[in-house]
């Protein structure tokens, strides 16, 4: 079926040719034997890959021991997740999200933790460190107002563009990005929510909705979440799903630190990181998520200021060497300068521990990958050929 030259979707060429790039190097293979070879070659970092994957270890095995659920449960994710991150098609997506899987099984299992070993519950160190260290308690200030206008203003990033934006911000980075943007972006939002969910945990503090509903009342965990004021958007929609949802969360008192505000820093950093013309645009943003999450009566001040530190704090500890220096005149350590514009077409950086800079094991020049079976992407056009050197899925 064909559509009028009129009527047709014009891409501009640009996007095309960063879209087609971004696939070519996608590797299609599914033999783990390659995968087992990368492995044994690859030369781990201590400090940004042995410790970090030891701590994901241990809060995953940790996670599985007190999930409530049976055995055989839990060894097939382990089973799941071992065969996915070994074939290596699948692997170049699973080993970048594997800090992002351990922070999702991590949040989810914390419910199980039995409540004789859970911490004390702090009620009133939030408003009371909030009052001290900024004269005022800014979110009970910012909460004496409301207005549907100004939930709806409020709703649209708390609770639709804080899910949605973090598959945008890696489908941008995946396409516009260099390569090995991706696994940079897993491993350090992974690792913030980890950090983040770890903290609010061992550290457990109610949020203002509690100081609103019970006052300064001794919380206990038999007390359920709330939605606080996502529920006027509820009422506003004749719904309950935020209600029910918020009820129901697993960490009902993790206020300390603001994960909403981490990973909306974490956004704007990478965007403003890679793609620098707009960060005016990416910083107005926050500051209008860091005061809906105070208007919603989720969040104090103090919260946000925690939440976008600990996300500045993971951005540059897991920020490659090849990344340090992108839109430097004067690169320095034999660091290639490139210009991430979209005009300008991104350049080629080092593989930064992937095959292909997504994903998967490093391969090493010339290994040999017979075994596997793949394509090879000739030219920009998309047309498919056979591999001859067997399975990595190649522009050239």
């Amino acid at each position: 079926m064909s559509f009028p030259a009129s009527v047709r979707l014009r891409i501009p060429p640009f996007i095309r040719s960063s879209v087609l790039g971004a696939v070519g190097r996608l590797e299609i293979n599914f033999d783990p034997r390659l995968s087992i070879k990368r492995v044994k070659r690859y030369q781990f970092d201590f400090y940004t890959e042995v410790v970090p994957y030891s701590l994901l270890f241990l809060v995953t095995t940790f996670s599985l021991a007190v999930m409530a659920h049976p055995l055989w449960f839990k060894l097939f994710l382990v089973a799941a997740y071992t065969t996915l991150l070994l074939i290596p098609f699948s692997g170049q997506f699973v080993l970048p999200a594997t800090p992002i899987f351990s922070w999702l099984l991590f949040y989810y299992s914390s419910q199980f933790i039995p409540k004789a070993y859970r911490p004390h519950i702090w009620v009133s160190v939030l408003p009371t460190l909030e009052s001290v260290l900024y004269g005022a308690n800014i979110s009970d200030i910012l909460t004496r107002w409301t207005n549907p206008f100004l939930d709806i203003l409020a709703w649209i990033p708390y609770g639709i563009l804080h899910f949605a934006l973090p598959f945008i911000v890696a489908a941008v980075v995946f396409v516009f990005g260099p390569p090995g943007a991706v696994k940079f972006f897993g491993t350090a939002f992974g690792y913030l929510n980890l950090f983040g969910v770890i903290i609010q945990v061992a550290f457990p503090c109610a949020p203002p909705w509690y100081e609103l509903r019970e006052g300064l009342v001794p919380a206990n965990y038999n007390m359920r979440g709330s939605p606080g004021g996502l529920a006027r958007i509820d009422a506003i929609f004749h719904s309950n799903g935020y209600t029910v949802t918020f009820s129901g969360a697993p960490v009902p008192f993790g206020a300390f630190p603001s994960l909403h505000a981490g990973c909306s820093t974490m956004e704007a950093l990478f965007m403003s990181h890679f793609f620098p013309k707009g960060a005016p645009f990416y910083w107005s943003y926050i500051f209008v998520l860091y005061w809906s999450t105070m208007y919603l009566t989720h969040h104090y001040l103090i919260d946000l200021v925690a939440g976008g530190s600990l996300a500045v704090v993971c951005f540059y500890y897991f920020l490659p060497d090849e990344f340090k220096y992108l839109n430097s005149p004067a690169p320095v350590n034999n660091t290639t300068s490139i210009n991430l514009d979209p005009e300008a077409g991104a350049g080629v950086l080092k593989s930064n521990g992937h095959s292909n800079g997504y994903g998967g094991w490093e391969a090493d020049e010339g290994e040999d990958e017979d075994d596997g079976v793949g394509f090879e992407m000739n030219g920009a056009s998309g047309d498919l050929g056979e591999g001859k050197r067997g399975s990595v899925f190649r522009s050239s």
